[in-house]
C-alpha cells in the first residue's frame, strides 16, 4: 500500500476548489514504487441534452460521514481487484457554476495499465453509489439530476449493480 501521508487523506469532500498538481504530488510523494498516474478530473458542464447555456449553476450535497465512509469503500475494494499503490478522492460540494471543477480521482500503481483500470472503476463506483445529490439550475427552473442509464452499465462492466434510487448523476 501507498504511505500516504496523514496530512493527506484518500478521501475529501470540500467545498473549496482543489489544485491537481497539489493533489498527484501528494499522493505519490516519497513513493519510489510509483510508475504511473491516472488521475480524472470532473467539471460542471454549461449545457444538458446539448444545449449551450441551459445551465447556469449546479448544487451538489451529500452525508457528511456516510459519504466519506462510502469513498473509502470505494477505494478499499479498487486495492482488492487491482495493482494500485494509492488513490485519492476529491469531491467538491455547495454551489457550483459551469467550467468549476468537480471532483479528482487519481490514482498510483506501478504500471498504466493498472491506473487505468483503477481510476476507471473508481470514478464508475462514484457515479453510481456514492451518496451524492446533484441539482441544475436551468432557464426552467431547479431539477435534480438523476443516475444516468449509461452509468449504471459502466458499473456493471466490473461486475457490480447500482442500487435503485441512487441519484449521484
Amino acid at each position: 500500500m501507498n504511505p500516504t501521508p496523514p496530512s493527506a487523506p484518500r478521501v475529501r469532500i470540500q467545498s473549496a476548489d482543489f489544485d491537481l498538481a497539489r493533489e498527484i504530488a501528494e499522493l505519490r510523494a516519497g513513493d519510489g514504487r510509483v510508475g504511473a498516474v491516472c488521475s480524472f478530473v470532473g467539471t460542471v458542464r454549461d449545457r444538458t441534452a446539448g444545449m449551450p447555456g441551459s445551465i447556469s449553476s449546479m448544487e451538489l450535497e451529500h452525508y457528511p460521514g456516510m459519504t466519506e465512509a462510502s469513498i473509502e469503500a470505494m477505494i478499499d475494494e479498487a486495492h482488492s481487484r487491482f495493482d494500485m499503490f494509492g488513490a485519492r478522492v476529491v469531491h467538491r460540494i455547495g454551489l457550483l457554476q459551469p467550467l468549476d471543477q468537480i471532483v479528482l480521482v487519481a490514482v498510483t500503481s506501478a504500471h498504466r495499465g493498472q491506473s487505468f483500470q483503477a481510476c476507471e472503476f473508481l470514478m464508475d463506483y462514484l457515479k453510481t453509489q456514492a451518496p451524492f445529490w446533484k441539482k441544475e439550475q436551468t432557464a426552467d427552473g431547479a431539477r435534480w439530476v438523476d443516475a444516468r442509464v449509461s452509468d449504471d452499465l459502466a458499473l456493471a462492466k466490473w461486475g457490480l449493480t447500482s442500487p435503485q434510487g441512487t441519484n449521484s448523476g
